[in-house]
């Protein structure tokens, strides 16, 4: 019987010690920036980034580096810094939420970049707050595809019936006609060549029948159809940034209406200031 425990001891050792070498061969450090402006800052940066056993973030108040350490099956150092940036703090890799930076005490709202918008996104792994990088019209991030530009004149018409102006997103729509027509499809990666070309047509004749009209109420059942196109293109397109798509309930007689955003925050265009927070993200295209 000593002979079978010795036996089963010397196995429980072996596994052990492989499993310890398996988790130093998935451990990763390596050094990020990450803005901040104090020993608070240091706090909740570290909070946010650490899990238990899975990942460890140490942040120099001074230097404004971080030593990021973590497993690289459990975790990444993307998934980390959209944690960060969740709850306030530009770093290298995504940018705050404005008005999540806006809610941090004074002495922790460190100088912003001011090339940079601050819209960000993508499920932070420990609350339902989301982050993105920026995509619009003021965007300094690289465009990686053609489809790019088609999905920030979206967001432009988005923004205006966010705010119930007619006048603006006709215009908007105009300018993305534009944009539509001067596609390259030899350009396009193979998968969106594709989608480009089955939803073109369509995606046209939405975005034309916003142009027409200042009407908002056709608007907005024209822009239903445009976000149905528009979400296929995402699906396909290399985005710059992660984009959520959103839903609400109430619009079209109970049907529900689906939109895009590049935002945190439910900012309803079917709706506006009326119901301007009906709804929930229910998926982020990455």
């Amino acid at each position: 019987m000593k002979s079978i425990s010795k036996i089963w001891l010397a196995i429980t050792l072996l596994l052990s010690a492989a499993n310890t070498h398996a988790q130093s061969e998935n451990l990763k450090m390596e050094t990020v920036k990450i803005n901040g402006a104090c020993d608070m800052c240091k706090s909740t940066i570290e909070k946010a980034g650490n899990i238990s056993n899975v990942a460890k973030v140490e942040w120099n108040t001074d230097t404004k580096q971080a030593v990021l350490k973590y497993d690289t099956v459990k975790t990444s150092r993307g998934e980390i810094l959209k944690r960060i940036a969740s709850v306030g703090y530009d770093n290298q890799d995504f940018l705050a939420p404005e008005d999540i930076y806006n809610q941090l005490p004074e002495c922790c709202q460190y100088t912003r970049e001011p090339a940079l918008d601050t819209n960000i996104s993508d499920n932070n792994l420990d609350s339902n707050k989301q982050v993105h990088k920026h995509v619009g019209k003021t965007d300094v991030t690289q465009i990686k595809t053609q489809l790019q530009t088609v999905i920030n004149g979206y967001f432009a018409i988005k923004d205006a019936l966010v705010k119930t102006d007619g006048k603006s997103a006709a215009v908007q729509a105009t300018e993305l006609m534009v944009v539509i027509k001067a596609i390259d499809m030899d350009k396009l990666a193979t998968n969106e060549h594709s989608t480009w070309m089955k939803v073109r047509q369509n995606l046209t004749e939405s975005v034309e029948s916003i142009s027409k009209t200042k009407s908002i109420s056709r608007q907005r059942d024209s822009f239903l159809d445009l976000s149905k196109y528009t979400y296929e293109l995402a699906m396909v397109a290399d985005l710059s940034s992660p984009v959520f798509y959103q839903h609400c309930p109430m619009y079209n007689s109970g049907k529900g209406g689906h939109w895009l955003s590049k935002e945190l925050n439910i900012k309803n265009p079917y709706f506006g200031s009326s119901m301007l927070t009906c709804g929930e993200t229910i998926e982020t295209l990455d």
